[in-house]
């Protein structure tokens, strides 16, 4: 089958031919219709420090991906071949404390599909049938693909209740927009989201964001005067891993707000502890998605009317994958898929 590979530990990424998985009794073989790229794949592409640091070539990279099931191990038993389904990437070891409690999502033993294991970026996938979420059916294929990162949208704006909340996202990537979708449909009042890309800030307001500035020092004072408010954000979702933007955020919380933290820093950073403590602000910090339960939330918002769509900007054949990780790349873009062959 053809995959695209990291063969070797060098920048770059190839198409080759390999076999396909195998499908072990309790595993699920999916062929693969989409996918999304992720700023991981990015990391892998480009062999930074934190490529080399946690991939050993050759690998099958990518995990964003819907497609449908083409064969099934002899062990499962409420899955079909034909089924529509996306993945949960991170494999858990489901015998440490927080598995065995039923915590997934922190495990501390958690194995990554396309990181740490042969990923989707191909025109077959294997995974444990336990990680197979089934789509709905007349479910947007694209929209399925990026199932992923939607959840870490999910997961992160659900964080604290945000009904008729004032909401603050620092970071219009796809994600973030995602997030800002999700709170306007669970009932915030404002949602202010702020970026350095104006290509993502207009995207961002054509899909109904309360506001939308470039971040600086002065953006988010100025959004609060230019919205009447006079206390403070209530909610704030971090997503650029920008020291400054947490910074910003911080000064601009209510007493007792809450900040859910999903972007990665790329080293550590200060902020005025101070605040934090004497607003008694809460500070969450954010990975993947909760399993299984942001995967039911995700098709709940998409059966009941979040459309995500719009997110998606960029299609290309995965066959041009070059030019679809420089799209990526230039941040002049939201959510790029790659299309593996229709249905």
């Amino acid at each position: 089958m053809r995959a695209l590979v990291k063969a070797a530990a060098e920048p770059g990424l190839r198409f080759e031919d390999v076999p396909i998985p195998e499908v072990g009794p309790e595993d699920v073989l999916i062929r693969v219709l989409r996918t999304g790229i992720c700023g991981t794949d990015l990391h892998i592409e480009e062999w930074d420090g934190w490529g080399q640091d946690h991939v050993s070539p050759p690998l099958v990279v990518g995990h964003e991906f819907m497609g449908e099931i083409a064969a099934l191990g002899s062990n499962v038993r409420e899955l079909s071949e034909g089924d529509l389904v996306s993945g949960e990437g991170h494999l858990v070891c489901g015998r440490c404390r927080n598995c065995m409690a039923g915590r997934r999502v922190l495990c501390p033993n958690t194995r990554s599909v396309g990181v740490t294991r042969d990923g989707a970026f191909a025109e077959y996938v294997a995974i444990p049938a336990g990680n197979v979420w089934r789509h709905h059916a007349g479910i947007d294929l694209d929209v399925a693909a990026i199932f992923d990162p939607f959840g870490n949208a999910v997961h992160t704006a659900l964080a604290f209740p945000v009904l008729g909340e004032d909401i603050v996202i620092t970071g219009a990537g796809p994600i973030g927009i995602m997030a800002a979708l999700v709170c306007r449909h669970a009932g915030a009042r404002h949602v202010v989201i702020t970026d350095v890309s104006e290509y993502r800030l207009e995207l961002a307001r054509k899909l109904g964001v309360t506001l939308a500035a470039v971040a600086s020092d002065a953006a988010l004072p100025e959004a609060m005067a230019s919205l009447g408010m006079r206390e403070g954000f209530d909610v704030g979702l971090e997503m650029s891993g920008a020291p400054s933007a947490l910074s910003q955020m911080v000064a601009s919380m209510s007493h007792g707000g809450r900040i859910a933290l999903l972007g990665l820093p790329s080293k550590p950073f200060s902020i005025d502890w101070s605040q934090v403590i004497t607003n008694m602000l809460t500070l969450k910090g954010i990975y993947g998605r909760e399993m299984f339960e942001t995967w039911y939330w995700m098709s709940v918002f998409v059966q009941s009317g979040v459309d995500i769509s719009p997110v998606v900007t960029h299609r290309f054949d995965a066959s041009e994958f070059e030019e679809a990780f420089a799209v990526v790349r230039s941040a002049e873009c939201g959510k790029v898929v790659l299309d593996w062959g229709e249905r």
